[in-house]
């Protein structure tokens, strides 16, 4: 076992060695292969190459040295294309903040039964007046950013339930196709982080009609690890043990404090509502102006078509079966 592998317990190591093909003795090696493809991409500014920071995307492409270098390079794009973005990357920045503290993301205090970290939202909690959807994107991807840190969850992953009880029509209209594909570059694209399952729950028929327009997009796996459930929350439990859900999963556990997470990241700055302070937790951004990549699609600011929505039937959520596989 090298330095590298420090954090990890005997049984993760010997998961990331059979899950992950992670080899202490070729460790550095795999490492610095992947450093040496850097220069293949002079047009990215690769803020950090250092072993630590490249480890944790060969955990997320199973040591597969080209789409660690891929995923990489993807995630310093995904930054320079969106530098709007990182400005104000940071746990105090007003939106991410308020995001933060309405939950968006929560994280479980247990663990599952595969060592995943189990994040939540509560869809419904968005509050239109004060912060927006690239807002919530920013904390999601900011409490990953903390979150990633932990050599454990590099090995192990995440898991993701989104509860989209009382989430209103209009609520939805945001969620544009641009919206849309900000969030899949980000989340799946452009993020070193394992999701062994994204769970919605109490997803009305609009959130469904929208998951069916978006799923081209989506990989493969991800879309293997997609489940809906609707109102079933016994398939979730057959998933997620109930022993470590809260009360609103069905849960046994007391009903989520929705200002857990938030608290562990602004510390101090939780209760402090001005517009500055102490950054919680913050990465540097290269300002680098650079044109959408051609392979990106198109961000369309028009929202899904009402004709596509209207196909549906308002009463299909009630009849429908929950999809434990999407494949």
């Amino acid at each position: 076992m090298t330095h590298l592998q420090a954090g990890l317990s005997p049984e993760t190591l010997e998961k990331a060695r059979l899950e992950l093909n992670e080899n202490p003795d070729t460790l550095h090696q795999d490492i610095q292969e992947v450093r040496d493809m850097v220069i293949t991409r002079p047009d990215i500014g690769f803020l950090r190459t250092d072993d630590a920071f490249i480890l944790r995307f060969l955990r997320a492409r199973k040591f597969h040295h080209f789409e660690a270098f891929r995923l990489l390079a993807q995630y310093f794009e995904y930054r320079q294309q969106n530098l709007d973005m990182f400005k104000s990357f940071k746990a105090t920045d007003p939106g991410i903040k308020q995001a933060l503290k309405d939950g968006f993301p929560g994280g479980l205090a247990n663990l599952d039964h595969y060592g995943r970290k189990i994040l939540v939202l509560f869809a419904a909690n968005w509050d239109q007046s004060r912060y927006t959807l690239v807002d919530i994107l920013r904390a999601i991807l900011l409490s990953l950013e903390a979150m990633i840190e932990d050599p454990e969850l590099q090995v192990n992953g995440f898991v993701l339930i989104i509860d989209w009880s009382n989430f209103t029509f209009k609520q939805a209209s945001k969620l544009t196709p641009s919206m849309l594909r900000l969030a899949i570059e980000g989340l799946q694209d452009s993020f070193p982080a394992r999701f062994g399952g994204i769970h919605f729950v109490n997803q009305p028929w609009y959130i469904h009609a929208l998951y069916t327009v978006i799923r081209p997009f989506l990989k493969e796996k991800t879309r293997k690890r997609i489940f809906l459930h609707g109102n079933n929350l016994n398939s979730l439990h057959q998933l997620i043990h109930p022993e470590i859900l809260p009360s609103e999963f069905g849960g046994m556990l007391p009903p989520y404090d929705m200002g857990t997470w938030a608290r562990t990241l602004l510390d101090h700055e939780y209760d402090d509502d001005s517009e500055y302070g102490v950054d919680s937790y913050s990465l540097p951004v290269k300002e680098v102006e650079k044109e959408l990549s051609p392979k990106s699609m198109k961000r369309s600011q028009s929202v899904v078509d009402p004709t596509v929505l209207k196909r549906m039937d308002k009463n299909e959520e009630e009849n429908m079966q929950p999809l434990l596989s999407l494949d």
